[in-house]
């Protein structure tokens, strides 16, 4: 559990690399201009840095979720923007890669490993974000087909993706027993894609509103049974938290590393800020957050490579690492001072970037109500 094996290592170094040479060069431009990463992600692609949970009759590499950490850590290092960018793809595939067929993993699973291609996970809707019970879109059944309508809202990798998982209530009269889950082909007649959002961070990442009027989907495009939809949504959640978590500690990671190196250079009161208990204290308390949190998230990530039902530990995961990521970073700031304020530095992104850690595949209150829920159920 400690100690990585040669595999994983070799791993986290291309990731590392990767990070290094490729992403955070290129971090800052697609921050400040909002521009989609296309020519980064067609790299990761090619070095087979994406895709890497798919399954190897479908053509991927059919890695567990403790070898995704490892990478996403570093991608998280590099951008979490334009690893959001890269890994959004995980959360739609893994609904497909736990409930789909045979027939439906070929088909919708295996084209990724013939092109750079992305899918999206289109659950949240604008009335209904934590609360998924209370998700508006339809879907019913005419022949053999669904007619899926409904608005979904803050779907990240919308404007690029080849189709969707849809979340939709083919028993409108029932809660989250009447959901229902899809793959939706966003060429279908009827899908609309709404603008690029304009959000605070991560900018790279693309995230959009989608619109479905009278889309006419196969029956055979159904995962698993109707009344599934809502287990198999949540289900992905126990894999892709981890992967989240992951990012988050690599973003800690980097604004500590940040806050130290400036540390030791800035000058005050006749020597270096890092001489002061203050600062010093701040960075061990940066540091210490960041070790908990990846032992947190590799827990995780093994309990269900494990095959073990990881709920618990992929919430506890996910809401300390993304509360520790936006705390490293507002103290990194502060260390800073008045420098840490200015987008010249790097840290004011990385502030910028982690909240919203604290909010997507669950907020932190909701991982707070999952880890309540399953300690008082034993």
């Amino acid at each position: 559990m400690f100690e990585l094996t040669q595999e994983q290592k070799d791993l986290q170094k291309l990731a590392n690399d990767f990070a290094k040479n490729v992403i955070r060069p290129g971090a800052m431009h697609h921050d400040e201009t909002g521009e989609w990463p296309d020519a980064i992600m067609k790299k990761a692609w090619e070095l087979g840095l994406m895709n890497i949970h798919i399954e190897e009759s479908c053509g991927g590499m059919g890695l567990g979720t403790f070898e995704g950490v490892v990478i996403d850590e570093e991608l998280g290092w590099g951008c979490t923007g334009i690893a959001t960018a890269m890994t959004a793809n995980t959360l739609a595939q893994v609904p497909v890669i736990v409930a789909g067929t045979d027939a439906q993993k070929k088909k919708w699973l295996g084209r990724f490993s013939e092109a750079p291609l992305l899918c999206s996970y289109a659950v949240t809707e604008p009335g209904a974000g934590s609360d998924v019970s209370g998700i508006k879109t339809t879907a019913i059944k005419k022949g053999d087909k669904y007619l899926i309508n409904g608005q979904k809202m803050w779907i990240t990798g919308a404007g690029h993706a080849d189709w969707f998982f849809v979340l939709a209530k083919t028993d409108p009269t029932g809660s989250h027993k009447g959901m229902s889950g899809f793959i939706v082909d966003a060429k279908l007649a009827g899908v609309t894609v709404g603008k690029k959002e304009n959000n605070m961070g991560q900018r790279a990442s693309d995230t959009r509103a989608v619109t479905f009027e009278d889309v006419e989907v196969p029956a055979d495009c159904l995962l698993g049974a109707e009344g599934d939809g809502f287990k198999i949504a949540m289900k992905a959640f126990d894999h892709t938290r981890p992967l989240v978590a992951a990012a988050a500690v690599g973003l800690g990671r980097a604004a500590m590393e940040h806050a130290l190196a400036y540390s030791k250079e800035r000058k005050a009161f006749g020597g270096p800020i890092s001489q002061f208990q203050a600062i010093s204290f701040m960075i061990a308390d940066m540091a210490t957050k960041v070790e908990a949190s990846r032992l947190l998230v590799w827990k995780s990530a093994a309990e269900i490579d494990a095959g073990r039902r990881n709920t618990l530990y992929a919430a506890m995961a996910k809401r300390f690492a993304a509360d520790s990521a936006m705390e490293i970073a507002v103290d990194a700031v502060q260390v800073f001072g008045g420098n840490g304020f200015n987008k010249e530095y790097p840290v004011e992104k990385l502030m910028r970037d982690a909240k919203i850690m604290q909010i997507y595949e669950g907020t932190s209150q909701i991982q707070r109500v999952i880890i309540s829920r399953e300690l008082l159920q034993k």
